[in-house]
């Protein structure tokens, strides 16, 4: 276990009307957010910047990873309406561009691909001038499913890594696999050209920097064209510890690791998660060139 929280993970909680606001919107709509179930320590933030990142599909993931605090078990979530309310929700929020993640739904027959790709067209409809990232499972490797997502076109299309392959059997459930994840990127980037694929993954689990630069590789192989790095912090008591609090000179060492690879877009610091200030990496040259952006978004997620 790493022991007591170094100085540089210490932080405010925000609060504030527009905390409240947002916490609004999110309960009036019904909706479920990462941000709340996965105990997420950028929520005091982002919430009272007024955005919030929707978990469509419900609120109970078929598999159970030791890292995260999403309840696991058997989804009873059926809610035809979803696509609707997180298009309202993101109109509500003003965002500019919305972050959407899912649970593995692997009891459905395609993944629950159909019901993400109605939610990304909603938003769209809705919110014309508004960027959609989409965060996805593995489908099991199911290319019909992941072009489905694909074919809703979101702007920017995030499978998460997570951790380096030694660590997979430790940390993740038995049903992903290292290079499963690296095909579902391989996939995207080969199937569509006009998203920016994006994944991430978390240090603080006993990897050595060595295997955080093989796994920035494989990503770079795999088509990623951006990468998130950030701290692991265990949500509660019974997911797994955290092995080692990461020095930020080492997080800016990975960055410029993945910059040196080749990657248009990488950050990496502590408080890293794939959803926090996404809309930076569609403020690259690089993503307007290929996405046809005229104007860089500018609400926070």
């Amino acid at each position: 276990m790493a022991g007591k929280f170094p100085p540089w993970l210490r932080r405010p909680w925000a609060s504030g009307e527009t905390f409240g606001l947002t916490k609004g919107i999110v309960d009036d709509l019904k909706l479920h957010t990462v941000c709340q179930s996965a105990h997420c320590p950028n929520i005091g933030e982002c919430w009272a910047n007024g955005t919030a990142t929707v978990m469509v599909l419900g609120n109970t993931c078929t598999r159970n990873c030791t890292f995260c605090s999403v309840p696991s078990g058997k989804p009873v979530f059926d809610d035809p309406s979803e696509p609707k309310n997180v298009a309202q929700a993101v109109k509500r929020m003003g965002l500019n561009h919305a972050v959407v993640t899912t649970v593995v739904r692997d009891d459905l027959p395609d993944g629950g691909a159909k019901h993400i790709a109605e939610t990304i067209r909603h938003i769209h409809a809705v919110n014309p001038r508004t960027t959609v990232e989409i965060l996805v499972s593995d489908f099991h490797g199911d290319k019909d499913a992941i072009q489905t997502v694909l074919d809703a076109k979101p702007e920017v299309f995030c499978h998460n890594i997570e951790t380096v392959e030694r660590l997979y059997p430790k940390i993740r459930d038995r049903r992903f696999t290292y290079r499963a994840a690296l095909d579902v990127l391989r996939i995207a980037r080969n199937t569509n050209k006009h998203t920016i694929v994006k994944s991430a993954l978390m240090v603080g689990n006993g990897e050595t920097p060595d295997e955080v630069r093989a796994t920035l590789q494989d990503l770079k192989d795999a088509g990623c064209e951006a990468v998130c790095i950030g701290q692991y912090l265990q949500p509660t008591k019974q997911q797994a510890d955290v092995e080692e609090f990461v020095h930020p000179d080492q997080f800016a060492e990975y960055e410029t690791w993945a910059y040196d690879m080749g990657f248009p877009f990488a950050v990496s610091a502590p408080f890293v998660r794939s959803s926090y200030k996404s809309e930076l990496v569609l403020e690259t040259d690089y993503a307007k060139q290929k996405l046809g952006l005229k104007e860089a978004s500018t609400a926070t997620s």
